[in-house]
């Protein structure tokens, strides 16, 4: 993690951050920290973290960081230069915790709405909410309070936005999206375009299939740069609270995800899928349509789901990587096989 460049507003010391993450402050209470920084960049006003004292020995000795999150196990016999040590329950979610704390400043509003940003006359905005420049909001949107919308990033008719969220530069939630309150979704994301419904033809050509749904996202979602959430054909397509969605996934019509899953890059979900909730979902899976999968399911990376998952647990398919040499034995062996047995 390259180190933060937190302002002075934004200072905290030993004590206060201690306090703050409902940890155990071993050390002074006065350091003044004004950013996060690895264990090896980190200087005598910064906080780093570390998940396991004893794997990191030799980093922690000699690290110049002012103040370190540890476990609650404690840092036993290390000889260290930390002037400060936090212990926690869980390092890690503490340093998400304090990353929060002094990144603040990145996603602050400038209450107005920017002279060149084009707005239907029937839209509603609140009035601390920020309209950057080139934005275009249509008819019968709904902004709430300290929402920010980036530069150019356009909304179509019917958008509601709830309270607190933000849209980096160069969103698109097209008609009748619903998006509720503090989510944030990163440039390129596009939400509420046509799912892919098309009917073969007797002269072998598609008709398209209108879709006529909506998009309803949930509370406290992120989701990732160029990532696309497609529209119901009639119904919507849901995301639930607390959904977090890396970057270049896609979400087919009519999708349900539920709360607090999260899906990382380059998946793809096909149309009226069914995800549960708690689910973590690894980068590169397919997920065919029509599917159910249950709740609290791991999916692991490039694993393609052909059939619904009715029951908790970790699933996993693909073959990992091979010397090219012997991944073509292997398959000149599958085939020998397939030959013996006819096939």
């Amino acid at each position: 993690m390259p180190q933060c460049s937190a302002t002075t507003e934004r200072a905290i010391t030993a004590g206060e951050l201690a306090e703050y993450l409902a940890g155990e402050l071993d050390g002074s209470a006065d350091i003044p920290l004004r950013g996060l920084a690895t264990l090896a960049q980190a200087g005598p006003a910064d906080v780093a973290f570390v998940a396991d004292p004893q794997r990191y020995r030799d980093a922690l000795e000699a690290t110049a960081a002012g103040c370190v999150l540890v476990p609650r196990s404690g840092t036993g016999a290390l000889r260290t230069p930390v002037r400060a040590w936090i212990a926690v329950d869980d390092p890690y979610r503490a340093y998400g915790q304090a990353s929060r704390w002094f990144g603040a400043g990145r996603r602050e509003v400038s209450p107005g709405v920017d002279p060149s940003a084009r707005v239907h006359p029937d839209a509603r905005i609140a009035a601390d909410a920020e309209v950057g420049p080139g934005v275009v909001i249509g008819a019968r949107c709904r902004i709430g309070a300290g929402v920010v919308i980036g530069a150019n990033s356009v909304l179509g008719a019917r958008v509601e936005l709830g309270e607190g969220s933000y849209l980096h530069p160069r969103v698109s939630l097209l008609d009748d999206v619903k998006v509720g309150r503090r989510a944030i979704i990163h440039s390129g994301a596009v939400l509420g375009a046509d799912g892919f419904g098309f009917a073969s033809t007797p002269d072998a050509t598609w008709e398209k299939i209108e879709q006529l749904g909506d998009v309803r996202v949930g509370d406290d979602v992120e989701i990732g740069a160029n990532s696309t959430i497609d529209r119901g054909a009639l119904e919507s397509t849901r995301i639930g609270n607390g959904v977090k969605i890396d970057n270049l996934v896609h979400v087919a019509h009519n999708v349900q995800i539920g709360d607090h899953t999260a899906i990382a890059g380059c998946v793809g979900i096909a149309g009226s899928a069914r995800i549960g909730a708690h689910c973590a979902i690894g980068g590169g899976v397919g997920i065919l349509g029509h599917l159910a999968i249950a709740d609290r399911v791991t999916l692991h990376a490039m694993t393609l789901v052909t059939r619904s998952i009715d029951r908790p647990g970790e699933y996993a398919s693909g073959v990992p990587h091979q010397e090219a040499r012997l991944w073509n034995r292997m398959l000149a062996r599958l085939r020998r096989l397939a030959r013996t047995r006819g096939a």
